[in-house]
């Protein structure tokens, strides 16, 4: 039986006015446009890392 990946449910609860481009650009890969917009995305070393530098913006529930 294979495993079955875990998600991330990622939801941006702050505006991205007034932070730096980069961060803004994150938001945009983790495909997040508007506040309170949800997306579930892998959870995975890649996302992790955008989530990290970010994290001040959004709010993360694991899914099992």
């Amino acid at each position: 039986m294979p495993k079955k990946k875990s998600m991330l449910k990622i939801t941006q609860v702050r505006s991205k006015i007034g932070y730096k481009p980069k961060a803004r650009a994150t938001l945009e890969a983790l495909g997040l446009r508007k506040i309170h917009q949800t997306v579930e995305l892998p959870d995975n070393p890649s996302i992790r890392g955008m989530i990290k530098k970010i994290e001040y913006l959004l709010n993360v529930e694991e899914i099992k």
